[in-house]
């Protein structure tokens, strides 16, 4: 089976419903910058010693596939479709609140930087705000791309949070903004 198909050469690609689109539909936008996401995930997952959160990023990434799939499908289709469900919200909010718990008090914003996984980690927070941003554009409305919506707005925290944590642990200097 050939890789390539020859059939975007024009600008255009097909979704899992089969209708065929620009590239810069923006459907096509959401679920690219959530693929951007996942695969900058991968990398911070590389760069991540602590197993738990291994664990739990690469089961993000498992989600992630699944909201992808919502901004994929523009009709019916003859297949399940996974869904982002308020469990996998309450998994989120549930790990930031451990994490939080475990860190000293927020008083200052704070800069990206102090190790490559921090960074990394505010790579995938900053890519997770866009994707959350291209998922508003392009407006499905419905009760699936709304629950994606809450998912990513919810997981650009967890970024955020997990970013400190990762701080904490390696004993990296935190870097305050200075007004």
């Amino acid at each position: 089976m050939k890789i390539y198909t020859k059939t975007g050469d024009k600008g255009q690609t097909s979704l899992l419903s089969g209708e065929r689109v620009l590239k810069n539909n923006p459907q096509i936008e959401a679920y690219g910058t959530i693929d951007e996401l996942n695969s900058f995930l991968g990398l911070l997952i590389s760069d991540i010693e602590n197993e738990a959160i291994r664990v739990n990023l690469e089961l993000i990434q498992h989600k992630l596939f699944n909201a992808g799939t919502s901004f994929a499908i523009k009709s019916e289709v003859k297949f399940d479709v996974p869904e982002i469900t308020e469990e996998d919200i309450s998994f989120l909010e549930n790990d930031i609140d451990k994490m939080n718990k475990e860190l000293p008090e927020l008083t200052n914003f704070i800069l990206p930087g102090g190790t490559r996984a921090v960074s990394l980690t505010h790579v995938c927070r900053s890519i997770c705000r866009r994707a959350e941003r291209n998922a508003i554009s392009a407006d499905l409305d419905s009760d699936h791309s709304s629950m994606v919506i809450k998912y990513l707005n919810r997981l650009s925290d967890y970024f955020f949070v997990l970013s400190r944590k990762i701080s904490e642990e390696s004993g990296a200097d935190i870097i305050n903004w200075k007004k």
